[in-house]
């Protein structure tokens, strides 16, 4: 782990969903399982595998605004809580809390591969053993999907544009997604942000999502800059999609 207060936060979520539900896992996946975590700026994203469904939704919101109270860190701390026989079907629906809310979705194919490629278990088995593959033929159907259905008509948006976590999402995906389309492998945000130059992506803004990520030097929220720069995210990842799709 990259952090004391990492393990500490990782460790302590640990005990306290054991001590409440029937886990048989914990799975990493993300930053922290691919080698791209930066402290501070990345989620802490978690597979809760569980012997049975989640009955007592209540009790694990108390347990993660309890985790809240303790830490501030553990705001990023985005777990999904699957059962054990419902690991093979990518289209259920399973309890979440994450961005301090609960509510339900699905294990996608690209968390999926991301589990597999991490294979990071802080209780139990790790995905090696429990969880069923995810084909090529899967996670690039999925990805097409998305760029159609959610990033496409989201370019539509102009104002979510304005913002730093449209940006950086919002490129990032359409790196990612290209990469995966291309050659069927998934690469970490470090190296989709390494790779937007040569797609053609804005100097100026792939500098500034590197200095947000890897430096800490933001804009401020209103400067003309802020609304240039989103213009230019969403002319090109608007772009890149028709790219991809056609």
């Amino acid at each position: 782990m990259p952090d004391e207060a990492v393990q500490s936060l990782l460790g302590g979520f640990v005990a306290s969903i054991r001590a409440v539900l029937p886990v048989r896992a914990v799975w990493l996946h993300g930053s922290l399982a691919l080698g791209d975590f930066v402290l501070g700026r990345s989620d802490f994203d978690v597979i809760a595998v569980l012997e049975t469904p989640v009955t007592d939704p209540p009790g694990l919101i108390e347990v993660h605004r309890g985790l809240i109270k303790s830490s501030a860190l553990a705001k990023k701390l985005h777990c999904t809580y699957v059962p054990v026989g419902e690991l093979g079907d990518a289209s259920l629906r399973h309890p979440t809390f994450a961005q301090e809310r609960y509510f339900d979705r699905p294990v996608s194919p690209v968390s999926r591969r991301e589990l597999t490629l991490g294979d990071v278990a802080l209780f139990g088995p790790p995905p090696s053993l429990l969880l069923p593959a995810t084909t090529d033929e899967e996670l690039a159907a999925f990805v097409r999907r998305d760029l159609q259905d959610f990033w496409y008509p989201a370019t539509a948006k102009r104002t979510r544009w304005y913002t730093d976590v449209w940006v950086d999402l919002g490129l990032v995906t359409v790196a990612r997604a290209g990469r995966t389309l291309r050659d069927g492998r998934l690469i970490t945000k470090q190296a989709a942000i390494a790779e937007l130059p040569s797609l053609g992506a804005p100097p100026a803004v792939v500098q500034d999502i590197q200095n947000r990520r890897y430096a800490a030097v933001g804009i401020p929220p209103w400067s003309p800059w802020r609304l240039h720069r989103g213009h230019l995210a969403r002319t090109f990842v608007r772009t890149q999609i028709t790219n991809l799709l056609n």
